[in-house]
């Protein structure tokens, strides 16, 4: 159902019943090329797995993959994805490969739905000169990704610069899995990489961007609250002065994906409420749970009045929306990182290789929520007030009690792992290290002992001289990234 008085002319659904595909049996075989119809306002989902072709180009009509248009003729891989092309007047594609599931989707109206929040959001922003500032929030698997790419994708098509904001370390933006990373959208997203990718090592198809990247190394923000709390309030502080220095992008405004880990009410949401607070949100979407969006709408829409009141809406989860289950998520983790350093097979990269002494590296280890305390600070140092001009988007360390960090000796247990190259000194306090924004993400290819050395992969052929290297719990180590 469309939101209340945001109904768009023309856009009115028919509902039909579901009709299987493929003599409405599952296939088990390998399928050859093949044209399939997608008619009016209904959508291709598929499920595709990971090492296995499948690819589809758009032969005729318009068809979209969450705000990106699909271009006439082009081939697309959507190899280890699970997605749907929707089309509003209908179209046909060629598909080939080998899909875990396939079918057209009739059941589409989260989409009318979505188009309209689009249109809400356009008029907050010819209102203002200050856009709108969203926050998406839900379970896991309910479609917030998916949510917050059309948004961008859909206003960067109208000439906006949306900044989108990821807040889920699950999901890398820009950056490997571990980041939290924020960057303004200014050209039109790509269909099979969204935002794209790092382009330090390489060309790319789109625009090379430059996102803001603090890093958390654990799987949900629960695992470290404190620290995660504190990172949001330094990303807020900078995506706000970064706003205020692009007329273009402030009006654009922000759109924020976060965890679905949040979803929970024994905490009484207290990380979302942080999130809300720092970021000034001015428009809270929810999918996916009843109790969230009703427990979120009485504290910020019913129980307070005037201008102080936030809205808070309830949207569809899409009828294609499915688990990805942990076996799914550890090979798309891995993915994402494979892509950072090497990139795809259209746009690859070249990464480089470098063998540092143990001597000339600091490398510290972000410890664990089952970590216990111990002594204040282990390795002491810090940066003075002027030194924090040299880093980017600096501001005051937050300050925050227990140990985030030990020196970590280098050894065989570093090997697969990734680390992030921080812009403060190895010998900064704790609080800097992780107030840090990062300079890049290095993979540890080889340990050798008996050298005392270690061999990274880095994307940049300089090296970082005397910067904090921080691995941590997550992502787990990749022992085959570099064959």
């Amino acid at each position: 159902m469309a939101l209340p008085g945001l109904s768009l002319p023309g856009l009115g659904l028919q509902l039909n019943t579901p009709t299987p595909l493929l003599g409405g049996q599952p296939s088990s075989a390998p399928q050859a090329i093949r044209q399939e119809d997608v008619p009016p306002q209904a959508e291709w989902r598929f499920e595709a797995g990971f090492g296995k072709p499948f690819t589809v180009k758009l032969l005729g009509g318009h068809a979209e993959f969450f705000g990106v248009e699909l271009a006439p003729n082009q081939t697309y891989d959507f190899s280890g994805r699970k997605g749907a092309i929707f089309s509003w007047q209908g179209c046909r594609l060629e598909v080939s490969g080998d899909a875990e599931s396939e079918y057209v989707g009739r059941e589409t109206e989260y989409a009318i739905e979505w188009l309209n929040v689009h249109g809400m959001l356009e008029s907050a922003r010819d209102d203002s000169r200050e856009g709108p500032r969203v926050l998406v929030v839900g379970p896991d698997h309910v479609g917030k990704s998916s949510l917050v790419r059309s948004l961008a994708g859909w206003g960067v098509k109208v000439g906006r610069t949306p900044t989108v904001v990821n807040l889920d370390p699950k999901e890398g933006l820009l950056a490997p899995p571990s980041s939290l990373t924020a960057t303004t959208v200014g050209s039109q997203l790509d269909v099979e990489n969204g935002y794209g990718i790092s382009g330090i090592s390489g060309p790319t198809v789109t625009p090379v961007k430059t996102p803001l990247v603090y890093h958390f190394p654990h799987a949900s923000p629960l695992d470290k609250s404190d620290v995660y709390k504190a990172l949001v309030t330094r990303m807020a502080l900078s995506v706000t002065n970064k706003l205020e220095e692009d007329a273009q992008a402030k009006q654009s405004g922000i759109i924020i994906d976060t965890s679905g880990s949040l979803n929970d009410p024994r905490s009484n949401y207290d990380i979302i409420n942080h999130i809300i607070s720092e970021f000034s949100i001015t428009l809270v979407l929810c999918l996916g749970s009843e109790r969230l969006y009703n427990d979120l709408n009485r504290r910020f829409t019913t129980s307070k009045v005037g201008d102080e009141s936030i809205p808070v809406l309830r949207i569809s989860k899409p009828g294609g929306a499915v688990e990805r289950d942990a076996s799914f998520m550890k090979q798309m983790t891995q993915q994402q990182i494979r892509q950072y350093f090497f990139g795809t097979s259209k746009e690859p990269l070249n990464p480089h290789s470098h063998s540092i002494p143990y001597t000339d590296l600091n490398v510290l280890r972000a410890k664990s929520a089952a970590s216990e305390p111990g002594p204040e600070n282990p390795y002491g140092g810090g940066l003075d007030d002027d030194d924090e001009d040299d880093i980017p988007y600096a501001n005051k360390p937050v300050k925050i009690t227990g140990i985030l960090y030990e020196k970590s000796p280098p050894g065989a247990t570093l090997t697969g792992s990734l680390m992030a190259v921080k812009y403060c000194p190895g010998s900064s306090n704790e609080e800097t290290v992780r107030d840090s924004t990062v300079m890049g993400f290095v993979y540890v290819a080889e340990v050798d002992d008996t050298r005392k050395k270690i061999r990274f992969l880095a994307p940049h052929p300089q090296r970082w001289g005397d910067r904090a290297l921080v691995w941590g719990p997550w992502p787990e180590a990749i022992a085959d990234l570099v064959v």
